[in-house]
């Protein structure tokens, strides 16, 4: 699942980052994927996974390969290309992005009339990292019990937002209790909305974000990943867009770098440190999730439950937005992570897969996606 920004794009305070979806005369539309997906396809394989892409994923990093063998089979494997080795070196983060895109595929196919046999990890779980084994095997095959999913109707709809949430309109208990039983067991999920809850992960939230962008390392990987004004969003489609004239400007005239964004004692990350801390202060709820154990048959669980509850809370007109800093598994937030499991009762064994901000805001632009062919190996 992508839970932060460029240091840059608070700069303006959300009023700099345009819309994405504007078709761009550098190169595609960076957009064009989240209209009318699958249309004018003959190959069911092909409409579904035109759906699947549309998933939630981190730094919109997008690391999914696909081989479609034979007429209704479909080999899925995780992009070992697109890692994100500085704040995700577990690839845990990766592969829950991997599950969200399999619940999607499940969900289009539904919508076809067909069940979506998945058998993952079937050549075993990689170990300590991920590697060129398929996640999973999936056959899609006709069947009349097989009814359509009320959430597919949300896909085009989910987009991760960051905005300041309102918190004279929170959600209700109901909304949330809503929210967190879209996750299926084993897996757990829970909210927490009141007081003192709120302002213990909000200031942990806080800390943590500021941890990551005075990391060197992991504020480099997110700096490598911006693509600053419409070409090069254009270019790429993915990663972390920022456009606008004020950002395009800076960057025109040399304000505005990469060397800038990754620099811990620098005006950017200084005041990105400060507004981050205003966003996460203007959070009225927090949703969360684990599972029985940390393994990567938990972690596919965890993105499509994941999926689930962002595709419940937009059928019920909530914005959500993964804060995830603290759970990073790089050295510098140890602390931070050990603090965030004790909050909320995880364990080693058991730890939070998910840590999300819930609420209301305005409406938050489509990510970028590199269309299906750039998904398909073969």
């Amino acid at each position: 699942m992508p839970t932060r920004r460029s240091v840059l794009e608070i700069l303006t305070a959300g009023g700099a980052l345009g819309a994405v979806g504007c078709a761009s005369p550098a190169g595609p539309d960076p957009a064009a994927a989240w209209r009318n997906p699958g249309a004018g396809e003959r190959d069911p394989r092909r409409w579904a996974l035109a759906h699947a892409i549309l998933a939630p994923n981190p730094h919109n990093r997008q690391p999914w390969l696909v081989d479609l063998p034979g007429t209704d089979e479909i080999m899925f494997y995780a992009d070992t290309t697109r890692l994100l080795p500085a704040t995700d070196p577990p690839n845990r983060q990766i592969t829950m992005g991997c599950g969200a895109f399999l619940e999607l595929l499940d969900l289009a196919a539904r919508q076809r009339g067909l069940r979506a046999d998945m058998t993952i990890w079937p050549e075993g779980e990689p170990q300590p990292v991920l590697d060129g084994r398929p996640v999973a095997r999936v056959r899609l095959v006709a069947d009349p019990s097989v009814k359509a999913d009320p959430l597919f109707s949300q896909i085009l709809k989910r987009h991760t937002n960051r905005a300041e949430y309102d918190l004279k309109a929170p959600p209700s208990a109901e909304d949330l209790t809503r929210v967190t039983r879209a996750a299926a067991a084993p897996l757990i999920a829970g909210s927490v909305a009141d007081a003192t809850g709120l302002a213990r992960l909000v200031d942990i939230g806080a800390r943590g974000f500021a941890r990551e962008m005075t990391t060197p390392a992991a504020a480099m990987e997110s700096a490598k990943l911006t693509r600053i004004g419409r070409a090069e969003i254009a270019q790429h489609r993915d990663g972390i867009s920022l456009q606008g004239p004020f950002l395009e400007g800076m960057a025109a005239i040399g304000l505005l770098s990469r060397e800038a964004m990754a620099d811990p004692d620098s005006f950017a990350t200084k005041s990105a440190i400060d507004m981050w801390a205003k966003s996460i202060r203007a959070t009225p709820a927090f949703v969360w999730l684990k599972g029985p154990d940390n393994s990567r048959a938990t972690q596919i669980a965890s993105g499509r439950a994941y999926a689930r509850m962002h595709l419940t809370a937009t059928a019920l007109g909530l914005s959500m937005q993964p804060w995830s800093m603290t759970l990073q598994e790089f050295p510098e937030m140890a602390a931070l992570y050990r603090e965030t499991q004790d909050a909320l009762g995880a364990s080693p064994e058991a730890p939070l897969q998910m840590l999300v901000r819930i609420g209301r805001a305005k409406a938050a632009e489509a990510a970028p996606r590199r269309g299906l062919d750039q998904h398909i190996r073969t």
